[in-house]
């Protein structure tokens, strides 16, 4: 008997190792996931909205370097996965979105959730197709996937309803060859890197995650031209821990050594990433920048000499051609300027810690209700966190008190939407993650604002027994917003949320609830959640007037803050 359409879908996911395909279920889609219920080795995870399904299964992803998939059914249901593909593609990871459709004979009619999902997802996917034949596949399934993993982004196959009981005349195996060549520039120009760099005195390395395969030879790299290493934040899992040249990160949740390190070198050799941020590239230096994308090169910086290959590749062939620095002076200043920030920054996450404010300003500024730091709770997770745990952090303030109080030592893994840049995003992606990886721990840093954005997805967390760690930063507010309104001198407005007590939540839906509002409090609490077996929720009442200082703070910036703390001290005008 022939296989249908949807059965060679499915088993073509079975032949790839997909495991896990996250959504929820509905007419186009019953053919497709009645096949994924009699497949073993194949689980369909039913999540309460798809776009956290899609977050979900671009965590996988990134976490495996595989293909992650995930379905949404016509019209409404496809139009849900969209927020999370696009964190899929500007993460450059892998995902395929098998999407439903009206049947075949209605497409164009204006029917009942009708969607042109080939129009929809244009602007997102690498790749799109409708089937229109079952005779397509599976041609057509073999195609997205390779678009998909060879150009690290999103493939969506549209299947409308009427097909995926239907059967191929030919009935054959899906064959993907999925073999990625590595890749490193020619020797003229390898030979044109070294002599730049070796006439460089103060070498910086900008590292991103395209290095992170590369790790010992970017160690090496930096050893042999004495350079201080900056990381971007997507490179804090890879080259964080144990490693004697990094000096943190830049950009506004970085801190003054990098930057630092940045603009008192006279060489930049840029490894793996497309920092975004020009405003924090320094100025008047000759610029190296390897990367696999070709379009990269000089983009964010002029560059001098572009490397279009593999990080590992290149440098494997750039090294022999380096002379090793015998002036170590700009890495030990670096070093020295990033070990005194850090003094400053343990400081700040003693729990006793308080500001000292005189003057008007100081019942804007002071935490005068004792209100627990954030940067105490950031390192209080930092601390009773296991070595192997992956954390997930929501876009905003989380992320910031992540990036300067987390350290990714030991096998620790990292990921966020750090370059879409959306809320509600640490949530469903440690659900994929914990699915991924059911034996390690999984730590969401959750903005309370992200979190409520998908609150029903608690309970595909609690429907699976998921034992995630969700750490709510619960400041009552849109953080980030609130700092960007203040440094531009603009008073607070429209930040301010009105919050249940989470833990409360938690507790209803079925998870181990905690909520924290004592700093005495805060670090048993901790050790507690991660101690308690199954999904928890961590419920902290942070201070909503906790300032990040940005690496390079600006004099505009500062009086901007100011200016903004004396129009919300100040009684609003009514009349």
């Amino acid at each position: 008997m022939a296989r249908t359409v949807a059965r060679v879908i499915v088993d073509a996911l079975q032949e790839l190792g997909v495991r896990h395909v996250f959504g929820v279920v509905g007419d186009a889609l019953n053919p497709l996931t009645d096949a994924i219920r009699t497949t073993d080795g194949v689980d369909w995870i039913g999540c309460r909205h798809e776009e956290a399904a899609a977050f979900a299964a671009g965590a996988q992803s990134q976490l495996s370097g595989t293909l992650g998939v995930c379905m949404g059914t016509v019209g409404p249901g496809s139009v849900h996965l969209l927020n999370g593909l696009y964190d899929a593609a500007k993460s450059r990871t892998p995902v395929l979105a098998i999407c439903g459709q009206v049947p075949l004979a209605e497409v164009g009619s204006d029917y009942f959730q009708e969607v042109d999902n080939d129009l929809l997802f244009r602007d997102v996917a690498v790749y799109r197709a409708t089937v229109t034949s079952p005779d397509q596949m599976p041609r057509m399934l073999e195609s997205a996937v390779r678009a998909a993993v060879s150009r690290g982004g999103v493939a969506v196959l549209t299947v409308p309803g009427d097909l995926g009981d239907q059967e191929p005349s030919e009935d054959r195996a899906a064959r993907f060859a999925l073999d990625r060549p590595v890749t490193r520039p020619d020797d003229p120009a390898l030979a044109r890197a070294a002599e730049l760099l070796g006439a460089a005195d103060r070498v910086t390395l900008l590292v991103g995650r395209g290095a992170r395969d590369a790790r010992d030879e970017v160690l090496r790299t930096a050893e042999t031209l004495a350079a201080p290493m900056v990381l971007t934040l997507k490179a804090k899992e890879g080259f964080e821990g144990d490693n004697e040249f990094q000096v943190g990160q830049t950009g506004l949740i970085g801190n003054p050594a990098a930057a630092h390190a940045l603009d008192s070198g006279d060489a930049l050799l840029m490894l793996g990433t497309d920092f975004p941020y020009r405003d924090w590239y320094p100025k008047g230096c000759k610029v190296v920048q390897v990367d696999t994308r070709e379009e990269h090169l000089g983009r964010r910086i002029p560059v001098d000499v572009g490397l279009t290959g593999d990080v590992g590749a290149t440098l494997r062939a750039l090294l022999p051609l380096l002379a090793t620095a015998s002036d170590r002076s700009h890495l030990d200043d670096a070093r020295e300027r990033f070990a005194h920030w850090q003094e400053g920054q343990r400081r700040l996450a003693d729990p006793g810690h308080e500001h000292r404010w005189t003057g008007r300003l100081r019942a804007a500024l002071d935490n005068r209700d004792h209100e627990i730091r954030p940067e105490a709770l950031a390192a209080a997770v930092d601390t009773h966190a296991a070595e192997d745990a992956v954390f997930t952090s929501d876009t905003g303030m989380a992320t910031v008190w992540l990036s300067r109080f987390v350290g990714m030592r030991g096998s620790r893994r990292l990921i966020g939407s750090y370059n879409l840049g959306s809320m509600a995003n640490a949530m469903p992606q440690a659900l994929g993650a914990q699915l991924w990886a059911p034996d390690r721990q999984i730590v969401a840093f959750c903005g309370d604002g992200g979190l409520s954005m998908l609150l029903g997805d608690l309970m595909t967390i609690r429907t699976y027994r998921l034992p995630v760690k969700l750490v709510v930063f619960d400041n009552r507010r849109l953080g980030m917003v609130k700092l960007e309104q203040e440094q531009a001198g603009l008073p607070e407005f429209g930040t301010e949320l009105d919050n249940p007590d989470f833990a409360a939540v938690a507790t209803a839906l079925g998870l181990t609830g905690i909520r924290v509002t004592d700093p005495a409090d805060l670090d048993a609490s901790v050790r507690r959640a991660f101690d308690t077996p199954g999904p928890v929720l961590l419920d902290v009442l942070t201070n909503p007037q906790e300032v990040a200082v940005p690496g390079k703070p600006t004099v505009s910036q500062g009086w901007g803050f100011a200016i903004a703390k004396v129009k919300e001290i100040l009684p609003s005008h009514e009349g």
